[in-house]
This record gives structure tokens, C-alpha cells and sequence, in this order.
């Protein structure tokens, strides 16, 4: 386990950003974009400032699959944009 990765599991909003990005297929195309650890810091920091942490793990609790988050997400663009990058689209 990466420091990342223990990072995003230890924050109860952190744990969720890395559910969503898991749960969108982009977990490892996060992984890998050029300054991965400053980009992931920003969403986290995105995250954490969300006022939806009761609604976005029910919603994550709820939904197996999903093309998209939650209209809420204050993340929703980078997951896109890495989406689009990864092809999962």
C-alpha cells in the first residue's frame, strides 16, 4: 500500500473520493497522470470541502455501476476527464 493510498482510506470524506474514483474506473488512470500526487491532493481537498458525505455513501452504497457521479460530486470533471482518458467512456 502506498502512502496515497493509506492517506485515502484513513479520512472517512478521503475514503470516499477513493470509492467514487474506484467505483468510476479511473482509480489507477488517477494513478498514473502526469503530477498524480498534486492532482489527487485537489480532489481530496475537493472532497473534503463537500458538504454531501451522507448522501455520496449512500449513493455509492446504492449503485454497483455507474457512467457518472452524482450531480453533487464536486469531483465529477476530473473523473470525466479521466474517464475519457482511460476510454472508459
Amino acid at each position: 500500500m502506498s502512502f496515497l493510498d493509506y492517506l485515502l482510506t484513513i479520512d472517512v470524506k478521503t475514503s470516499l473520493m477513493g470509492r467514487m474514483m474506484e467505483k468510476m474506473g479511473v482509480d489507477r488512470q488517477l494513478k498514473i497522470i502526469p503530477d498524480h500526487l498534486a492532482v489527487t491532493n485537489r480532489a481530496a481537498d475537493r472532497c473534503r470541502s463537500c458538504g454531501h458525505q451522507t448522501e455520496c455513501a449512500t449513493w455509492l452504497d446504492s449503485h454497483e455501476q455507474a457512467d457518472a457521479p452524482p450531480p453533487y460530486c464536486r469531483n465529477a470533471d476530473l473523473i470525466a476527464r479521466l474517464q475519457h482518458a482511460a476510454g472508459v467512456r
